[in-house]
C-alpha cells in the first residue's frame, strides 16, 4: 500500500509525518500522521511499539496532532503515534450539514444503510488499511500497538478494541461515548449508519459488548472523564460502563476529574499518564 508523505517536522527528538494514502475499505483517500521517535526507550532502533489515537466529532488528524502536547510523553518510551481522520471525505462522498452526522463524524462503524455505506467504512478502515499502511511504510512493531481517543474517538476505541483483542493489546479513553444505545449522539448516528434495528448496534457499543463477554483480554481500561463536562449526563454516561464491567468481571478505571471540560486542555492535562499506562503494557 504507497503511502506519499505530505510534510515532514521535527519534534521532541522524533519525525512528524502527515500523510495520505487510497483505502481499499473507504474508496477514498484518507490522511493521518505518524510520529516516530529515534530511539526506544533504551536507546535501540525501531520497530517501534505504536499507539492509535482516534479523534472525535468535527476533527480531522490534526486536532490531536497539534492540540494535545503527546509527542514529548510519546519520546520517553520510545512509542510511535499515529493519528487518523475522522472520516471519509472528499467529492461524492455523502454528508450532512450537522456537526454529529456525515464527514467528520464518522463514529468508527461500518455503515449498512444508504447513502453512507460506500464510504463510511471506518471500523474497516481502522483495523485493516490503516494499520498496514502504517506498518508497511514505517518502523512499527505490529505485535505491540494500543489504541486509545476521546468522545467519538473514544468510543471508536473502546469498542474497536473490544472487538480486536488480537490487534491490540491496551485500550484507554477520554471522555468516550460509552453507550451509543443511550445517548442522543449515538441514537442520530447509528441510525443513519446502521438502521433501525436497534440489534445491530449492539456491536458498535462498548457497554453492550462489555455485557456481552468482551474484554477479557485487557487487564484494565483506563477511563479520564472531566466532571465540568456539558455532554457528561447527556451524552457519556461513564456509571454505565463501569456498571456493565462490574457485571461482567472486568476492570474498568474511571478516573473523574474535577472542574475538566470535553476540550484538549484536559486532554493535554492527563495524556503522559495515558501514554506511560499503555507504555507497562506494550
Amino acid at each position: 500500500m504507497t503511502v506519499e508523505t505530505l510534510s515532514t517536522h521535527r519534534v521532541h527528538g522524533g519525525t512528524l509525518r502527515y500523510c495520505k494514502h487510497d483505502s481499499v475499505s473507504t474508496g477514498t483517500p484518507m490522511k493521518f500522521t505518524v510520529w516516530t521517535p529515534d530511539k526506544n526507550k533504551n536507546g535501540g532502533a525501531g520497530p517501534f511499539p505504536y499507539l492509535v489515537w482516534l479523534s472525535g466529532l468535527t476533527c480531522t488528524e490534526d486536532n490531536f496532532t497539534v492540540k494535545s502536547g503527546v509527542y514529548e510523553h510519546a519520546a520517553k518510551h520510545g512509542i510511535a503515534i499515529v493519528a487518523p481522520d475522522t472520516s471519509p471525505r472528499g467529492e461524492g462522498v455523502a454528508d450532512d450539514p450537522a456537526y454529529d452526522l456525515g464527514q467528520g463524524a464518522g463514529f468508527y462503524v461500518d455503515a449498512t444503510q444508504a447513502p453512507w455505506a460506500p464510504h463510511f467504512m471506518m471500523h474497516s478502515y481502522v483495523t485493516g488499511d490503516l494499520l498496514a499502511a502504517v506498518e508497511g511504510a514505517f518502523p512499527l512493531d505490529g505485535a505491540r500497538k494500543g489504541i486509545f481517543g476521546h468522545s467519538m474517538g473514544g468510543h471508536g476505541a473502546l469498542t474497536i478494541a473490544l472487538k480486536h483483542p488480537e490487534l491490540f493489546k491496551s485500550v484507554s479513553a477520554f471522555s468516550p461515548i460509552v453507550s451509543p444505545l443511550n445517548c442522543p449522539w449515538g441514537d442520530k448516528a447509528l441510525t443513519a449508519y446502521l438502521g433501525p434495528d436497534r440489534a445491530a448496534w449492539r456491536a458498535y457499543d462498548a457497554c453492550a459488548l462489555i455485557e456481552g463477554g468482551a474484554g477479557a483480554a485487557f487487564d484494565e481500561i483506563l477511563i479520564d472523564q472531566g466532571l465540568a463536562d456539558n455532554f457528561l449526563e447527556s451524552q457519556l454516561k461513564p456509571e454505565l460502563i463501569e456498571a456493565a464491567a462490574a457485571k461482567a468481571g472486568r476492570k474498568v478505571t474511571v478516573r473523574r476529574q474535577e472542574g475538566y471540560d470535553h476540550s484538549y486542555f484536559f486532554i493535554t492535562t492527563f495524556i503522559g499518564e495515558h501514554v506511560a499506562f499503555h507504555a507497562g503494557r506494550l
